[in-house]
């Protein structure tokens, strides 16, 4: 079973950034010069994200999610997937990725035990996807798509962060891909965090405005249940239509009251809610010989350290890490 935090919500799900590193520098994520990058030394052991794993897996977390960075920049990458495949109790394993690298790789991540993937699909228009992300193009994105689906990687979920007067006029033609083929598409509001928090409330669009336009084009949308996953978004579908459509709206209808989450970066800080700067150190311990009991008492405090909800509406928001250094 799993462990419930001081709120009475089951903790069953870690997200894991392998790496902080990117091939993009997508505007609401990362600076166009980067992030200072840590050292090989700074960041975890493949060794030690599974330690920290195993010891997850003894507190009832059963889902894995890795993501970076970008995860597909790391080398080993399926051996990885590999070991934490193995480790009883682990029945969900997926990625998060911007999709440029993966189709060479999923394959191979298929085989050694990934379940599925989540793809970051901000814009359909190469010019424009160019202008977001500052590299790689749209071609390599819909390549590494095609992919995942030949190796067996569903659900894949189309993730486009809507931006004002940069995206949000394409929600419709998102939409309308959902029609004719089983797409899931899944629009998220964007957050302030980091050095983007000032200019993210320019770009801020709430998915009530995102839902008012795909309506006023293609009529009513219907609730279902989400393809595969439990994650924070609400699932619609519009009429007759094969695929869904994913709302998630960390801002103006925050979902904290479910959360099931921690987090991981990829330095070993071990992150009970996104949107705040509290952290748990968990790589001192792992490289001073910590036991599996006492890695997991630190898992379990991190745990009873969930605050109830965040407080973007009040003006509290983190700025110690930009999202590609959490993992989203």
């Amino acid at each position: 079973m799993p462990y419930l935090d001081s709120f009475a919500r089951p903790i069953n799900y870690l997200r894991i950034s392998i790496t902080d590193r990117c091939n993009l520098r997508c505007v609401y994520c990362m600076p166009v010069r980067g992030i200072k990058q840590r050292t090989h030394d700074e960041i975890l052991t493949f060794e030690e994200i599974v330690r920290v794993i195993k010891a997850a897996a003894s507190l009832g977390i059963s889902k894995i999610r890795l993501t970076g960075g970008e995860p597909l920049v790391r080398l080993g990458l399926p051996d990885l997937v590999a070991q934490i495949a193995a480790v009883p109790g682990i029945n969900d394993i997926s990625m998060t990725s911007n999709g440029t690298l993966l189709a060479a790789r999923a394959e191979a991540l298929a085989a050694a035990g990934l379940h599925r993937v989540n793809i970051s699909l901000d814009t359909l228009r190469p010019e424009r996807f160019r202008r977001i992300t500052r590299r790689g193009t749209l071609d390599e994105v819909w390549e590494g798509i095609e992919a995942a689906r030949r190796a067996g990687l569903r659900p894949i979920k189309l993730n486009a962060v809507v931006i004002r007067g940069m995206n949000e006029d394409e929600v419709t033609d998102f939409a309308r891909m959902t029609l004719d083929e089983p797409w899931n598409v899944r629009f998220i509001e964007v957050m302030p965090l980091g050095d983007n928090a000032a200019w993210a409330g320019d770009g801020y669009v709430p998915m009530s405005e995102v839902r008012a336009r795909i309506e006023a084009a293609y009529g009513a949308l219907e609730p279902v249940r989400g393809p595969g996953g439990n994650g924070p978004a609400r699932y619609y579908r519009l009429l007759q239509a094969k695929g869904t459509l994913g709302f998630i709206s960390p801002v103006s209808e925050h979902f904290c009251f479910s959360c099931n989450r921690l987090r991981l970066t990829a330095d070993g800080k071990l992150r009970p809610c996104l949107l705040s700067d509290a952290e748990i150190d968990l790589r001192a311990p792992l490289r001073a010989g910590v036991t599996e009991e006492e890695l997991s008492k630190l898992l379990q405090s991190g745990i009873m350290s969930k605050p109830q909800r965040h407080h973007l509406a009040q003006g509290e928001m983190p700025h110690t890490r930009v999202m590609a250094e959490i993992g989203g």
